[in-house]
């Protein structure tokens, strides 16, 4: 997978030969910076954000897509990188993908301890999960089959 966070100066960043490109964005902005696809198909999609509808509409479109398409997903984090677990969750391999990350606004959270998504929090911060109210350091390991940064209980250690 691979990720920016401006596009490719030349070109369009994509890899020659490949047969189609799926440019998926979230936010306020609908541009997701890959203006040439060099004749190849085109299929643009936008949504304000990663809800569960949109996801399921994602996991349709790459379900059915071909061998040799590419995915570009432009926009928050948070909602990117939700859309990039469905894509390889449908088999799509990281090389096909590439994430156009805006850097701003929220991150979700993974807590193994309820398995439930929190959102917000930055790397090295603490967050309350939002499935069973455990503190969480928040770490930069970034999980893309969950679609999140992963916690861990943060004071699991200290005498109750």
């Amino acid at each position: 997978m691979r990720s920016a966070s401006t596009p490719p100066a030349a070109g369009n960043g994509l890899e020659p030969g490949f047969r189609g490109v799926i440019c998926v964005s979230f936010g306020s902005t609908g541009d997701t910076a890959v203006p040439d696809t060099d004749g190849q198909p085109r299929y643009d999609l936008h949504f304000e954000a990663a809800t569960a509808d949109t996801l399921l509409e994602l996991r349709s479109v790459f379900s059915s897509s071909r061998v040799g398409v590419r995915l570009v997903l432009a926009g928050p984090p948070t909602d990117i990188r939700a859309a990039a677990a469905v894509a390889a969750d449908c088999g799509l391999l990281g090389e096909e993908v590439t994430l156009l990350s805006q850097e701003t606004g929220p991150r979700f959270v993974y807590c193994p301890h309820c398995l439930s998504t929190t959102t917000d929090g930055a790397a090295g911060t603490e967050v309350k999960c939002q499935g069973c109210a455990t503190i969480l350091t928040v770490t930069d390991h970034f999980s893309r089959r969950r679609g999140a940064y992963l916690g861990y209980s943060a004071h699991a250690e200290e005498a109750a």
